[in-house]
């Protein structure tokens, strides 16, 4: 008993200046990221309006927003976005990576060159995309100009594929960025194991299927997870494309939230939405947590 009595006090001793250190730090996370989370859930069960108040209407907010088409519009984007972003992202990231680790020559060149969309904001991404997708301007100007008269190719006027346009230019920005974390995973494998599985005359595609990817699983995890927060808050591209058109076909949450939030003056509903794109987030963050965290545990 007395080992153990003086072994806490020690053990809480230990580190001593780097956990004073992480108190502000902690204190602002709880405030400004806990609190302001739970102000936000709080204020979508009211009615506020230009001002929020606390006059409570219940789930008021979430049966008018789940009526709402430009919601169910702005999801459904969402989903179709989502699902797109993340197989194309990774495949592309992936097939990137799997060719520059081949040692190839310039490798750094073309690792710039592939990494450089990233560096760009969103707005000139959609500004350059708007311009190559244009019909006027871009991909179909150019190939009519060649002689083909009829070729038609206007994704970003279209209602039924104006967000597979988005999805072009969000791809062509981050797919860099995807390329770069594979690549490093791939780098952290044992070069003894491609050594055995030339000796045992396993295929290179076999190798990286069975083998290297299910090593790459912390790399993988960390990717998703970055795609995903980046497709929940999707806005500034959509916004420098197409600002939610033609109509309302490519409305997605976050612009939604916008919209009721700082134009429409009605913050208990533009509450609402940020409360279920944070269950979104949710949704996504809490298995990642488990799967990395409880498992191991």
């Amino acid at each position: 008993m007395a080992e153990l009595s003086t072994g806490r006090p020690n053990q809480f001793l230990r580190n001593i200046s780097a956990k004073i250190a992480a108190i502000p730090l902690i204190l602002t996370a709880l405030v400004v990221f806990v609190g302001g989370t739970g102000w936000t859930v709080l204020y979508s069960f009211t009615d506020s309006k230009l001002l929020p108040r606390l006059r409570f209407v219940g789930l008021d907010q979430y049966y008018r927003l789940w009526n709402t088409p430009r919601w169910l519009v702005a999801v459904e984007n969402l989903f179709i976005y989502g699902i797109c972003m993340l197989v194309f992202s990774l495949v592309i990231g992936f097939l990137l990576a799997t060719l520059l680790d081949q040692k190839i020559r310039f490798e750094n060149t073309f690792r710039s060159i592939l990494l450089y969309p990233f560096a760009l904001s969103f707005i000139v991404t959609g500004l350059v995309w708007q311009w190559i997708l244009n019909p006027d301007l871009g991909v179909q100007h150019v190939v009519r100009s060649l002689g083909w008269t009829s070729f038609s190719f206007d994704p970003l006027y279209t209602s039924s594929i104006v967000i597979y346009g988005v999805l072009v230019a969000a791809l062509w920005q981050g797919t860099g960025l995807v390329m770069c974390l594979m690549l490093a995973g791939l780098r952290g494998i044992d070069e003894d194991i491609w050594k055995a599985s030339r000796v045992d005359g396993i295929p290179a595609w076999r190798t990286y299927i069975s083998i290297i990817l299910p090593m790459m699983r912390p790399v993988l995890v960390t990717t998703l997870v970055i795609i995903a927060a980046g497709i929940v808050k999707v806005y500034d591209l959509v916004v420098a494309q197409t600002s939610g058109g033609p109509g309302i076909s490519s409305e997605v949450p976050a612009k939604y939230v916008y919209e009721y939030m700082f134009r429409a003056q009605n913050l208990g509903q533009g509450f609402a939405a940020s409360t279920m794109m944070l269950l979104s987030v949710a949704i996504i963050i809490v298995p990642w947590a488990y799967f990395e965290f409880g498992r191991r545990k």
